[in-house]
């Protein structure tokens, strides 16, 4: 039982770690384009800004979703007796 909620522990550490990774970095580079879209045209900034202000809230949507797995993995697991 003991190693089933190790292996549990473990690949939760792997999921919440991959997907706060992806999450910076995808941010960043997002950040990145949408600075370099600013300089070149600066009259597209409140369309462009809103765009991404959507995309943000959505991803932090589906990492909210992430923590609701991993909790019912914690205390829900269907593999522990």
């Amino acid at each position: 039982m003991e190693t089933v909620y190790a292996a549990t522990l473990y690949a939760i550490g792997i999921m919440l770690g991959m997907a706060f990774l992806g999450l910076g970095i995808g941010i960043g580079i997002m950040a990145s384009r949408v600075a370099e879209a600013v300089g070149r045209n600066p009259e597209t900034k409140g369309v462009v800004v809103n765009s991404v202000m959507t995309i943000l809230i959505s991803t932090s949507i589906f990492l909210l979703f992430l923590f609701l797995f991993v909790f019912f993995l914690l205390f829900f697991n269907p593999l522990i007796p």
